[in-house]
């Protein structure tokens, strides 16, 4: 009766101590307070009271930095806000180095992110989103790195700037729209002038040619019955009729 007894009280002791670490999982182990190993999936036994094991989610996680207030170079406040996506690269410097370290990862990329957007001018934010992000990016990875994180990137969701502000950079955009404008509808007045002038100088030097472009004229406007013609002779024939009486 005592042995079975005994048999069944190893057992439970066996039951209660088998732990699993899933796949995506790392358990890091601890024997009587000090951190043994890493424990990789699968079932695990932890002996209760004298060993312990806190397991780490290893996935790729995708953190929602909040709204930062911040002031660009050029003085301008501006709110920002992002999303940053990190795994655990070495689970026992994550649960050994940092207290939390998702709470560090987060509260490091906003403060990153709020020095980062005060290195720079508004247009270069606005132009150089992408390199704003990478930035970002860099410098959470580096500062994380005693953590044990990886961060795969950063992605800057939002740059909302004050109603007048928009409204400024709204006109300004206009301004620009009706630059443009002008610059190509001159353009396109130069060169309809330079084709003009081109074959005025081709028609001034081909002999009968300004008489035949004369002709065409004619001919387009008389194939329409309500078109009155005045034809004006040409200079070149009223001058052989004074030569002719001359003679």
């Amino acid at each position: 009766m005592g042995f079975e007894y005994l048999v069944g009280i190893i057992i439970f002791v066996i039951l209660i101590s088998i732990r699993q670490v899933n796949e995506y999982q790392r358990g890091v182990k601890f024997q009587l307070g000090k951190f043994i190993k890493v424990v990789d999936p699968g079932w695990r036994i932890i002996l209760p009271i004298f060993q312990s094991m806190t397991k780490v989610d290893m996935r790729v996680k995708a953190v929602d930095v909040p709204f930062q207030e911040a002031i660009t170079k050029d003085n301008i406040p501006a709110k920002i806000n992002a999303v940053i996506y990190y795994k655990v690269a070495e689970a026992s410097k994550a649960i050994l180095e940092v207290e939390n370290f998702w709470f560090a990862v987060s509260q490091l990329a906003q403060t990153t992110m709020r020095n980062v957007v005060g290195e720079m001018e508004l247009d270069g934010l606005l132009a150089n989103r992408l390199a704003a992000a990478e930035k970002i990016k860099t410098i959470v990875d580096i500062a994380s790195d005693p953590w044990g994180i990886k961060v795969e990137s950063v992605e800057l969701k939002d740059v909302i700037l004050p109603e007048n502000m928009q409204r400024t950079i709204a006109k300004q955009a206009e301004a620009e729209r009706e630059r443009r404008a002008v610059i190509i509808k001159s353009e396109g007045e130069k060169a309809a002038a330079q084709n003009l002038a081109d074959a005025a100088k081709m028609l001034s030097e081909q002999p009968g040619a300004l008489h035949l472009r004369t002709l065409n004229s004619i001919n387009d406007l008389s194939s329409d019955q309500s078109n009155t013609v005045i034809f004006a002779i040409p200079l070149e024939i009223l001058r052989a009729f004074e030569r002719s009486g001359q003679k």
